[in-house]
């Protein structure tokens, strides 16, 4: 009885352990956001919005985002300052969406 006690109890700290570190390094806000800013870029891509050269490098910022989500991730923590940098690169990156997007230089 006591062994089965000691299992279960052992095999619910590590559930626990799984959940809490899968908590740790999850970033929604920051995947979804990428996922908005390259649905941007495509957009800006199909109506002329962005030439070529443009779309290049604001898909190359994005790609050095999700390495440094995933460099921020490798130790299992994103702590809060990590977070925050993320955040902020990400917010750059839309402003030079939004300033490709609507400047002089179109396709066609």
């Amino acid at each position: 009885m006591k062994l089965t006690l000691t299992l279960v109890t052992l095999s619910l700290a590590a559930v626990m352990a799984a959940s809490s570190q899968a908590a740790t390094d999850a970033t929604p806000r920051v995947d979804a956001h990428q996922a908005s800013q390259a649905g941007r870029i495509q957009q800006g891509v199909a109506s002329g919005a962005l030439t070529r050269k443009e779309a290049a490098r604001l898909r190359a910022e994005q790609r050095g985002i999700r390495a440094e989500e995933r460099a921020f991730k490798a130790d299992g923590v994103v702590t809060s300052a990590e977070r925050k940098q993320l955040r902020q690169d990400q917010r750059q990156a839309s402003r030079h969406i939004y300033k490709k997007k609507h400047n002089a230089r179109t396709v066609g």
